[in-house]
C-alpha cells in the first residue's frame, strides 16, 4: 500500500484523479493491515508531511496518517514513541530543521490522536522538558506560536511548580525579542497573531498558577528597564499587559516606585518602554499603566524622571493621535503629560506646531468616531493655551483652526489644573532635558527664563529694541575703574544678544547685579517697577561716576580744555560716554537723561486770588492711570453711587499702581482738551492718546484736596494744571493696570483694551516766562534719583491733603491746563511726533502671577532713526490755511494711509516686527500687537515706548541728541573686549552643542522603537504617517500604514 501511495503521489495523474485513488487508500484503513504495512505508511506519510514537494503532498500525507493511526492505534503507538519525539525535537527530521514549525505542527497533530492511550504521558514529560529547552533559545513569532498552540491544547505538556515559573519566565523575555522585519499588511496581521497566541498562552498560565504571575511582571521590568544599550526589546510585550488583573496596579506601582533597588535609569528606560507599548494595535489598558507609573513617581518626587520622559516622549505620544486604531489610549497619554506638566510650557509647545494638521484631519477624515474624539482633544488644547498664556504667535493658528468647535468654561479648565499638577513652579529647575530649539528665522537672540524673570527679559529685549540707546551703550568705551558697574553689565549683555551663535542667552550676571533689593529671587515681579529701578541705578550710577572722575584731573587727556567738549580720554572713562561726542549743551546730563529723560512743569492756581506756582521736575516715564468710568466692572471696588475719583492721573517716577478710586471733585464733563469722560457710555475702547489727555487733562482741586494759598493763607479752591515742557528721545507710557482695592486689600488688575496707534503726538510747551506770577521752585537736578522725594509719585508730592498723603497705592494726580486753562501764561504748544518702537504685554490676572512678553521694532542699520512724517497735517500743524486741529493742545494718534503707516514704521509691517517671548523670538506684525487683546483677553499692554520722529533732521528744541548729534547711524564696531568676551562664549557654545549631540545620540539610540514595519513613524505628520501620505486617519486595516507599531 505504501508503494502504491508514493508511486501515486509522484505520478503526473490529474489531481483529481490523484485524489480519488487517495480516497481509497485513506478508505482502506478499516480493513485488516500487518504491523509492517501500518509502519511502512507512517513512515512515508511522515516523510511526505515533513518534506512533500507541494502542499498536496503534505496534505495526503496527514489524511492517510490520521486515517490509519485511528483504526490502527497499537501500531501508531510504537511509531510515535517518545524517542521519536525526542528525536524530533532536538534534530529535526531529515534536512528539517528542529526549529521549524512544521515539527511542532507535526507532533501537535499526533497527540491528538494519541490522547487517549498510556503512553502519551512519557510523550507529555519529553514535551515539558523539550519546551522549556526550546523557549529558552528564543524561537522565533512563528514557532513560538505554534508551542503556544498546542500547550494551549494540551495543558499537560506545560511544565509545573518551579518549571513553570522559569517558563514563564522565559517565555516573556522570548516575547521581548520578537521582531518583524515585514512591511505587508498580511505579514503584520499573521505578526499580531501570533504574538497574541504565545500572550494568551501566558494568560492562562497565570490563571491556572497564580503563583506565576508577579515573577513574570518581574521579568517583564527586568526587561523594559534593561539599559544595555545592543538589546532593545520588542513592544509586543505590550500585549501581555491586558492581561495583567487590574486590581494589582496600585500594588505593583507601589512597589516599583518605593524599591530602592531601582536605579533613576532604569525607570526611565522602563517608562519610555511603556509609552511605546501605545503604539501596539489591539492592546489594552496600556494607558492605565502608563498613567499609573506616572502618577506613582509623582507620589516619591521624582520629577527628573517625569521631566526627563515627558520631553523625550511627549511628540511620538501625540503621533499616535493620527492612527484611529490607537489614538483613544494614546489622547488619555497625552492629556496627562501635559496636564500635569505644569511647570514649564516647554512640553506643550513641542506639540504645538502640529495641533493644527491633526485638528484638520479629524474634521474631514470621515469616521464616526472623530467627531467625538476632536471635542475632548479640543478641551485638552483649550487646558493648555490657558495654562500657558501669553504666546500669541503660537497660538493664533490654533485658535482659528478650532473657533467653531466648543470650549471648557474658566471654573473647568481651574479644576483640571488643580487636579492634574505633580510638580509647581518650585519645582522648574528639576533636571531635565532641555531642549533648545536652534536660532529662530529672525537671527535674534532670545533670553532664558532664569525662574520668573520673564519680567525682566521683557524689558532688556524692549531697551535692546531702542536702536538708539542700544548703539550707544554698545559704543561707550568702559575703562577697569567701571568693569562692576551695571552699565558695563548692560553692555555685555546687549553684546551677547547682537553676536552670541546661542539661541537663547541665560542672563544671570545682570540679573543678580539689576534686581532690586526687595524682589525676591523666583517671584513675579512688577516689570514696570524693574524697568524704573534700573533707569535710576544706571543715571545715579553714571553721576557718581562723574563726580569721581571730575575730581581726578590726571584722567583728562592733555590740551583737553574745553569745557563743553568731550574728548576721547573721557570716552574711556566715563561709563556713558559715546564714540562720537555729546552734542552742545547736554554736557552734565546722563545717557538715561539724554535718551529716556523728560521735564513736566505743574502749576497750581488758586481760583480765589489767581496767584499760581510753578514747579517743574524731570521724568523717565508717564504712568497713565484709567478714568473711572471707564474700567471695567468686575475690577471695580466701589458702588456706582460714588463719586468718580477725579485725580486718576499716575506717577511719574512712581509705581505702576492706579489708585483706588475715590471722592474727589475734579470734573468729567468736557474738559479744554476735548476729551469726555462720561460714566457708562458705549464709546469706543479707549486709546493710548485718551490715556496720555487724561493725564494731562486740568483737574479742580476742592474740599478735602483744597489748596493752601501761600497768599491768602488759607486753603482754597484751586485749579492744577501738567504739561510736558520738554520731550524724551524715548517716551516711556506705563499703563497701571493694577488697582488697588482697598476693601480686599488685594491689587486687582484692570483688562479694558487700549488702542495703542502706532504714530502719536505729543504736545510740548515751552517754559513760562520768567516774569509771569509764579512762585516758581529752583530747578532741580536732572532726574533727582539721589533725593528721597523724587522717587516718590510726583502726584503724591502735589497733594495738600494729608487723607490721601496717608493712602498706600494711590498714585496722585497730574493734570494739563490746555490753550484755555488760566494756569499761568503759557505759550502755544508743539506737537512731537513719536512712532510706537515696542510693547511689553501682561498676560495674567494679577501682578504677582502671569506672564510677560514684549513686541519690538526689527530695526536694521540707520532705519527708524531718520525717518519723518511728510504730511505738517500729520504733526498738528497749521496747513497754511488757517485751520488746524479742533482741539489744539490734545494728544492723538495720527491717522495715516495703511502706505504712510508702513513708511513711517519701518517699511514692512509684516516683517518688521519681532515677538520677543523669553528664550522664542518670532516675526509678527503691528496688527498682531494692536489685536493681541481682542483675541486673548488676559493679554493687555502694560508698557510701551515710542521713539521721538525728527523733522528737522538736526537738533531740536528740546535739547534733545539727533543723528547730526549722538545718534548712530548704524551698529557701533564692537571692541576688542566685547569681542573677547563673545568668542569665548561661542567657543563654549560648540563645546555644549557636542555634548549635547552625543547625549542626545545616545537617548535616541535607547529609545528607539524595536519594530517599524514601515521606517520610524516619529516624523511629523502628515507624510508616511499622516492621512494625506499613508491613510493613517481611516481606521482599521484597510492598509499597511494603519498599523502602527
Amino acid at each position: 500500500m505504501d508503494k502504491i501511495l508514493e508511486a501515486l503521489v509522484s505520478s503526473s495523474h490529474s489531481v483529481p484523479v490523484k485524489k480519488a485513488i487517495v480516497k481509497k487508500v485513506v478508505e482502506a484503513a478499516e480493513k485488516e493491515v500487518t504491523a509492517e504495512q501500518c509502519q511502512a505508511l507512517y513512515t512515508l506519510t511522515t516523510r511526505l508531511i515533513f518534506l512533500g514537494e507541494d502542499a498536496f503532498q503534505k496534505q495526503v500525507g496527514f489524511q492517510v496518517l490520521e486515517a490509519y493511526a485511528r483504526y490502527h492505534r497499537a501500531d501508531f503507538e510504537l511509531f510515535f514513541s517518545k524517542d521519536f519525539v525526542l528525536g524530533l525535537l532536538q534534530q529535526g527530521y531529515g534536512p528539517l530543521d528542529r526549529k521549524d514549525p512544521a515539527v511542532v505542527d507535526y507532533i501537535h497533530g499526533c497527540l491528538r490522536l494519541l490522547i487517549s492511550c498510556p503512553s502519551v504521558l512519557d510523550i507529555f514529560s519529553i514535551i515539558q522538558t523539550e519546551i522549556l529547552r526550546m523557549v529558552c533559545e528564543r524561537p522565533e513569532p512563528a514557532l513560538c506560536a505554534r508551542l503556544a498552540t498546542m500547550l494551549s491544547d494540551f495543558i499537560q505538556c506545560i511544565p509545573r511548580e518551579k518549571t513553570a515559573i522559569l517558563f514563564c519566565q522565559q517565555l516573556v523575555r522570548t516575547i521581548g525579542y520578537f521582531h518583524c522585519p515585514a512591511s505587508q499588511e498580511r505579514e503584520l496581521r499573521e505578526y499580531v497573531d501570533q504574538v497574541t497566541k504565545v500572550s494568551t498562552l501566558l494568560q492562562n498560565i497565570w490563571k491556572a498558577e497564580p503563583v506565576t504571575l508577579l515573577p513574570s511582571l518581574q521579568e517583564v521590568f527586568a526587561i523594559i528597564s534593561s539599559t544595555d544599550p545592543s538589546f532593545e526589546p520588542s513592544i509586543a510585550l505590550a500585549s501581555l499587559v491586558q492581561h495583567i488583573p487590574l486590581q494589582m496596579i496600585t500594588v505593583l506601582i507601589k512597589s516599583l516606585t518605593t524599591d530602592q533597588n531601582v536605579k533613576d535609569t532604569s525607570m526611565t528606560q522602563a517608562l519610555c518602554r511603556m509609552i511605546d507599548w501605545l503604539s501596539w494595535p489591539l492592546a489594552h489598558h496600556v494607558e492605565m499603566w502608563v498613567i499609573a507609573l506616572l502618577k506613582g513617581l509623582a507620589a516619591v518626587q521624582k520629577f527628573t524622571i517625569l521631566i526627563d520622559v515627558t520631553l523625550l516622549k511627549i511628540e511620538l505620544v501625540f503621533n499616535r493621535l493620527w492612527y484611529p486604531i490607537v489614538r483613544q489610549g494614546a489622547l488619555v497619554v497625552l492629556s496627562h503629560m501635559l496636564l500635569s506638566f505644569q511647570h514649564s510650557p516647554e512640553a506643550f509647545h513641542l506639540v504645538v506646531p502640529h495641533i493644527v494638521d491633526l485638528v484638520q484631519s479629524l474634521k474631514h477624515d470621515g469616521l464616526p468616531t472623530s467627531k467625538a474624539f476632536l471635542l475632548h482633544f479640543t478641551e485638552l488644547v483649550h487646558c493648555m493655551m490657558y495654562q500657558y498664556s501669553g504666546f500669541p504667535d503660537l497660538y493664533d493658528d490654533i485658535l482659528e483652526a478650532i473657533k467653531e468647535l466648543p470650549g471648557p468654561g474658566e471654573e473647568k479648565i481651574k479644576l483640571v489644573l488643580n487636579q492634574s499638577a505633580w510638580t509647581s513652579q518650585s519645582n522648574s529647575f528639576a533636571s531635565g532635558l532641555l531642549r533648545l530649539p536652534g536660532k529662530s528665522e529672525t537671527g535674534k537672540t532670545g533670553l532664558i527664563n532664569l525662574g520668573n524673570t520673564c519680567y525682566m527679559n521683557s524689558i532688556i529685549q524692549t531697551l535692546f529694541s531702542a536702536t538708539d540707546f542700544r548703539r550707544l551703550v554698545l559704543s561707550l568705551r568702559l575703562n577697569d575703574a567701571t568693569a562692576n558697574t551695571l552699565m558695563k553689565k548692560l553692555q555685555l549683555l546687549f553684546t551677547f544678544l547682537s553676536h552670541t551663535q546661542r539661541a537663547a542667552y541665560a542672563p544671570r550676571v545682570f540679573f543678580e547685579a539689576s534686581r532690586p533689593p526687595w524682589f525676591n529671587a523666583g517671584s513675579q515681579q512688577d516689570c514696570s517697577e524693574y524697568l524704573r529701578f534700573l533707569l535710576d541705578r544706571l543715571h545715579e550710577e553714571e553721576k557718581t561716576i562723574q563726580v569721581l572722575m571730575s575730581a581726578k584731573s590726571n584722567v583728562v587727556s592733555p590740551g583737553n580744555d574745553t569745557g563743553g567738549e568731550t574728548s576721547a580720554e573721557d570716552a574711556r572713562v566715563s561709563p556713558v560716554a559715546p564714540v562720537e561726542g555729546k552734542s552742545e549743551g547736554n554736557d552734565e546730563r546722563t545717557l538715561i537723561e539724554r535718551m529716556f529723560g523728560g521735564r513736566l512743569s505743574t502749576g497750581i492756581r488758586c481760583m480765589t486770588c489767581n496767584s499760581v506756582s510753578e514747579k517743574e521736575e524731570p521724568f523717565t516715564d508717564l504712568s497713565l492711570a484709567f478714568c473711572p468710568s471707564s474700567t471695567s466692572t468686575p475690577l471695580q471696588t466701589e458702588g456706582p453711587s460714588e463719586e468718580p475719583r477725579g485725580p486718576c492721573q499716575g506717577a511719574v517716577n512712581g509705581g505702576s499702581e492706579a489708585p483706588e478710586i475715590g471722592p474727589s471733585p475734579k470734573p468729567v464733563t468736557a474738559s479744554t482738551t476735548g476729551v469726555q469722560f462720561v460714566p457708562g457710555s458705549s464709546e469706543p475702547p479707549l486709546s493710548v492718546p485718551d490715556l496720555v489727555d487724561y493725564f494731562l487733562a486740568p483737574e479742580i482741586l476742592d474740599k478735602e484736596n483744597a489748596y493752601f494759598c501761600q497768599k491768602c493763607g488759607s486753603l482754597q479752591r484751586a485749579e492744577r494744571g501738567m504739561r510736558v515742557v520738554a520731550a524724551p528721545e524715548y517716551l516711556i507710557l506705563t499703563l497701571l493696570r493694577f488697582s488697588y482695592d482697598a476693601k480686599c486689600h488685594v491689587r486687582r488688575k484692570i483688562l479694558d483694551n487700549v488702542t495703542i496707534p502706532p504714530l502719536m503726538r505729543l504736545p510740548v510747551h515751552a517754559p513760562p516766562p520768567k516774569h509771569s506770577s509764579s512762585s516758581s521752585s529752583p530747578p532741580s537736578s536732572p532726574l533727582q534719583v539721589d533725593s528721597p522725594e523724587s522717587s516718590e509719585n510726583l502726584a503724591k508730592k502735589l497733594k495738600p491733603s494729608q487723607r490721601e498723603e496717608e493712602e498706600t497705592g494711590l498714585e496722585g494726580d497730574n493734570g494739563m491746563a490746555g490753550g484755555e486753562s488760566e494756569v499761568g501764561v503759557w505759550p502755544a504748544a508743539r506737537f512731537v511726533p513719536y512712532v510706537l518702537s515696542s510693547v511689553v504685554m501682561h498676560s495674567g490676572m494679577s501682578s504677582e502671577s502671569g506672564h510677560y512678553y514684549s513686541y519690538g521694532r526689527n530695526l536694521n542699520g540707520a532705519d527708524g532713526a531718520q525717518h519723518h512724517l511728510a504730511n505738517p497735517l500729520a504733526l498738528g500743524e497749521d496747513p497754511g490755511n488757517g485751520q488746524t486741529e479742533p482741539i489744539a493742545l490734545t494728544c492723538s494718534g495720527a491717522t495715516h494711509p495703511k502706505q504712510e503707516v508702513e513708511e513711517v514704521c519701518g517699511g514692512q509691517v509684516a516683517g518688521d516686527w519681532l515677538l520677543f517671548n523669553d528664550s522664542r523670538v518670532t516675526f509678527t506684525s503691528l496688527g498682531s500687537v494692536q489685536n493681541v487683546t481682542n483675541r486673548f483677553p488676559k493679554d493687555t499692554a502694560y508698557v510701551l515706548i515710542y521713539r521721538k520722529q525728527d523733522v528737522t533732521g538736526g537738533q531740536n528744541s528740546t535739547g534733545g541728541v539727533t543723528a547730526n548729534g549722538m545718534r548712530l547711524g548704524s551698529e557701533p564696531p564692537l571692541q576688542k573686549e566685547l569681542m573677547d568676551a563673545v568668542t569665548k562664549d561661542n567657543k563654549l557654545f560648540l563645546q555644549e552643542q557636542e555634548l549635547n549631540a552625543r547625549t542626545r545620540a545616545l537617548q535616541a539610540a535607547s529609545a528607539s522603537c524595536s519594530f517599524r514595519p514601515n521606517g520610524s513613524d516619529d516624523n511629523e505628520p502628515p507624510g508616511s504617517c499622516g492621512p494625506s501620505g499613508g491613510g493613517g486617519g481611516g481606521g482599521g486595516f484597510n492598509t499597511v500604514n494603519r498599523l502602527v507599531f
